[in-house]
């Protein structure tokens, strides 16, 4: 469960704002999303190499 203390004088759309950073943080939305549908091991392991491909074309175009 999230807890926000809201400050004394503080708009709802601040609050708010820091509401949503904090859930997005947590990765509850994400999870829910990848447990509605099966995933195949073998896929996951694919799509995990993929990003850390790509990540480490990016950090090399970054750095060098």
């Amino acid at each position: 469960m999230l807890i926000i203390n809201i400050k004394e004088n503080e708009s709802i759309d601040k609050a708010l704002k820091r509401f949503k950073k904090k859930f997005e943080k947590t990765g509850v939305l994400r999870e829910l999303r990848a447990r509605t549908s099966f995933e195949k091991p073998s896929v996951r392991r694919r799509g995990q190499v993929l990003k850390a491909v790509y990540r480490q074309k990016q950090y090399v175009q970054e750095n060098y």
